[in-house]
């Protein structure tokens, strides 16, 4: 059976300023948007998921769908976060509660209620994965009371006492990964330069005769094989 979801008090301000940018939310759901709107739509999208996306990490496909209105905006939302860029970019060097922290960030537009919510949801993580978190986000009440079916997430800017703007973005002021991931890559390549240094001397620092042992036998084995290939390709050119 199912777990449900742990209650958690809300601790962040009520207070909010108006959305940054993107189209409004009469123009999305009061008429069908245009091509042109939804190409707007896109790049905002990705802006708020990815904060920027490269050529190679766009889904044309994805793209193409809701352009033609075979998917609406939350599906468009979901694809990104389901997709191969997230997944490397995100999912894969982020713990639960971190990850917790970027996708309620950048799908509910505002910052995660204190620790009791990033254990809240990382139980969902536990229980159904990382699909089925998104899948929790997206279908909750709070998104769909904020957002609906065609509005893009955008951060709520929560007003800061004393400032004379809101909270900044979370997809500018968030790295792609804390402090522990570059921890372990650093502990790791130090694991790996200590397994090297075990190695025995003249594997380190091979003799001077070793070298020019091993770049003779390359030599003489390119030449081999490019003799090889001229006589293939004379056979080749022979037959008839």
């Amino acid at each position: 059976m199912a777990l449900q979801l742990l209650e958690y008090p809300l601790t962040s301000q009520n207070q909010r300023v108006g959305n940054l940018g993107g189209l409004t939310s009469a123009l999305n759901r009061a008429t069908f948007p245009s091509r042109e709107d939804r190409s707007v739509q896109i790049e905002k999208a990705y802006r708020q998921i990815f904060f920027h996306a490269m050529k190679c990490d766009r889904d044309v496909n994805l793209e193409s769908q809701f352009r033609d209105g075979s998917i609406t905006t939350r599906d468009f939302i979901r694809g990104l976060l389901l997709s191969r860029r997230f997944q490397e970019g995100y999912v894969s060097c982020n713990t639960n509660y971190r990850l917790v922290d970027q996708v309620v960030g950048r799908v509910l537009g505002r910052p995660v209620h204190g620790q009791n919510e990033r254990i809240s949801w990382s139980i969902v993580i536990a229980e159904k994965g990382f699909s089925g978190f998104v899948d929790a986000v997206l279908d909750s009440t709070e998104y769909l009371d904020a957002f609906g079916y065609d509005d893009v997430p955008a951060h709520r800017s929560r007003v800061i006492p004393g400032a004379p703007t809101g909270e900044m973005p979370i997809y500018q002021r968030f790295p792609r990964y804390g402090s522990d991931h570059r921890d372990m890559m650093w502990e790791q390549k130090l694991q790996t330069k200590d397994e090297l240094s075990q190695l025995p001397a003249w594997m380190q620092n091979p003799p001077a005769w070793a070298k020019k042992f091993w770049l003779g036998l390359a030599l003489v084995g390119s030449v081999e094989i490019l003799r090889i290939l001229v006589i293939v390709a004379g056979s080749m050119l022979s037959t008839r």
